[in-house]
């Protein structure tokens, strides 16, 4: 497995990844303020899995500010 493929995770790993419900991540991608999803299909999405941890840690960081 080539380690510099992007993962892909689920609504509901990223819902997991964030503490956020999926109302609430679902908001947040409404407004613009989540990673964008990739669209699989007509109705299955995903997300890139380093997009997400970088939201999450961008958060973190804000904190601190």
């Amino acid at each position: 497995m080539n380690d510099n493929l992007p993962m892909l995770i689920s609504l509901n790993d990223a819902c997991r990844l964030t503490s956020m419900s999926r109302t609430m991540l679902n908001r947040y991608r409404a407004e613009g303020r989540f990673p964008v999803a990739v669209e699989l299909g007509d109705r299955r999405v995903a997300f890139v899995r380093r997009e997400v941890t970088d939201w999450v840690q961008a958060k973190i960081a804000a904190r601190a500010a």
